[in-house]
């Protein structure tokens, strides 16, 4: 594919040029050029480990270019730091968020400022906040605690961060990843509004169909080097894309087989829990999945979907209601009892729930099986039996990473995610609880994740799958249940797009009454 030169126009606002970056055995960028012009939306695709976020991190200050220029707004810049990119109105959203956990909303976006100096008046910021974030369609309580706020809450915040700071140039790491399909339309409403005012947008995604949705243009980085460079999305497909970005052609479509599900597996009933906030998140939610199928739950983020999962798994208390797996109540018990009962969870959070990030692969991987033979001798573990079983599942689920010593922080998403996978399936489980499994992942590592969530399902696993991605939901599985403000407001089995859309904003016309499937 031909690989665009940009002229001496005024209106590149961007020009990574050559840009080399190497790391301990890795050569994460190898000689990219990139190039931004003013006012357009251009897209950054790529594997989890392609170069992505290294050639973004570079950009907005946090790592130093080995080789190469930039030059924004036609200056040659070195910067040192993020401080000197946002000061030349370069703005990141990062995938894994820079935020206080124990300050607020307001607190963190006001981090790092110059202003205010001396006197904090909260209050005034909060409204400044609430504006912000009512303009741009990203509400968010300005004095929630960052901590008490959901993965796409934080999210929002990020975003806001940096419209505070007034950047003129965004980069935007899957953005959309928590949204309703009506506020991914209305996002990019606002996207296209924000460049129409001459801000420039760096838009990364794995998904496809949204990339050719906003995207002016195009750049395609695999293992380090561009496979296209600023091309027009116009004049390419979703499968062009996709095979630029993993070397190979993508299948699309999941290989379903049609089967009639077995005895119910797990049984909520009338469960009500509260949010970390202390209101009240669950309220008498039922549902029901069988052996062999696939339940899809949809719904706009911050609707109960992170507290069903936590109750489920053990991870957090409910004031009422019971939560039956394989025949025994198990709801308020320790997490090791759901273990037993064949319970697994892939939870939304990967690097501070699903995994211990300072501990090597094989830590990760024996978690469920540290006390069971032959990983466990005695009080002992067996170092050795520890290692095959890892090695074993490092080639089943193909792992990549340099040792299985390598401690799981410094591996890509897709590769933690695999990790987690890893340990989840080999348990056998009875019951997968499954939350956003796919969140932040390439279209290759999508395959992967789809490939095996089905694999399970077809190997006789009940599967909760919860996810903010209508299509992988609606692919996946056989009914789809929509969550709203703690209920199940109503179920589909037919597929049909309008009628969960409709039920996710709070209206359901011929919903179903029976909740329980």
């Amino acid at each position: 594919m031909a690989q665009p030169v940009p002229s001496s126009e005024t209106n590149t606002v961007v020009s990574m040029q050559g840009i080399v970056k190497r790391f301990p055995g890795v050569l994460a960028n190898d000689h990219v050029n990139f190039y931004l012009q003013k006012g357009e939306i251009h897209a950054l695709l790529g594997e989890n480990g392609a170069g992505k976020s290294t050639l973004m991190n570079i950009l907005a200050g946090l790592y130093k270019p080995d080789a190469g220029t930039i030059i924004v707004n036609g200056q040659p810049v070195n910067f040192s730091s993020p401080r000197d990119a946002i000061k030349a109105g370069i703005g990141m959203i990062h995938q894994h968020f820079m935020l206080v956990p124990s300050q607020t909303v307001t607190e963190n976006i006001l981090l790092g400022l110059d202003k205010p100096a001396f006197r904090l008046n909260l209050s005034h910021y909060d409204q400044e906040i609430t504006a912000l974030s009512e303009r741009f369609g990203m509400k968010v309580d300005p004095r929630a605690k960052v901590w008490q706020l959901s993965v796409g809450e934080q999210q929002r915040v990020e975003i806001l961060k940096m419209l505070y700071r007034g950047a003129n140039i965004l980069v935007m790491d899957e953005p959309t990843a928590v949204l309703a399909p009506s506020e991914v339309d209305d996002l990019f409403v606002t996207l296209r509004s924000m460049v129409a005012q001459g801000k420039s947008i760096i838009f990364i995604s794995h998904k496809l169909h949204e990339v050719m949705q906003i995207s002016d243009r195009v750049t395609v980085l695999q293992r380090g080097r561009s496979t296209a460079a600023g091309v027009a999305v116009s004049t390419v497909t979703k499968a062009d894309l996709a095979r630029l970005m993993v070397g190979r052609e993508v299948i699309f479509t999941v290989n379903k087989t049609a089967r009639q599900p077995g005895e119910v597996v797990l049984k909520v009933e009338d469960l009500w829990a509260e949010n970390d906030k202390g209101l009240p998140a669950l309220r008498g939610l039922n549902l029901t999945v069988r052996q062999g199928e696939i339940v899809g739950l949809a719904g706009v983020a911050g609707n109960g979907q992170r507290e069903l999962a936590d109750v489920i798994t053990g991870l957090r208390k409910c004031s009422k209601g019971q939560v039956v797996v394989s025949g025994e109540n198990i709801a308020n018990s320790p997490v090791k009892k759901g273990i037993r009962k064949g319970v697994s969870h892939i939870p939304e959070d990967r690097t501070h729930v699903g995994s211990a990030p300072s501990l090597s692969v094989t830590d990760n991987v024996i978690m469920k099986k540290y006390n069971q033979a032959p990983i466990s001798s005695g009080w002992m573990v067996n170092a050795i039996a520890a290692r095959k079983y890892a090695a074993d599942l490092k080639e089943r689920y193909e792992i990549i990473v340099p040792t299985l010593e390598t401690p799981v922080r410094l591996l890509s998403g897709g590769n933690l995610q695999r990790v987690i996978l890893a340990r989840e399936i080999s348990s056998n489980p009875a019951l997968m609880i499954a939350m956003q499994p796919t969140r932040g992942l390439d279209v290759g590592a999508i395959e992967g994740v789809h490939r095996l969530l089905m694999a399970q399902r077809d190997a006789g696993a009940a599967i909760l799958l919860i996810s903010e991605e209508l299509e992988e939901l609606i692919d996946l599985s056989d009914r789809v249940a929509v969550i709203y403000e703690g209920q199940i407001l109503g179920e589909v089995s037919d597929g049909d797009v309008a009628a969960i859309g409709m039920m996710m904003t709070g209206s359901a016309p011929g919903a179903k009454e029976d909740q329980h499937g």
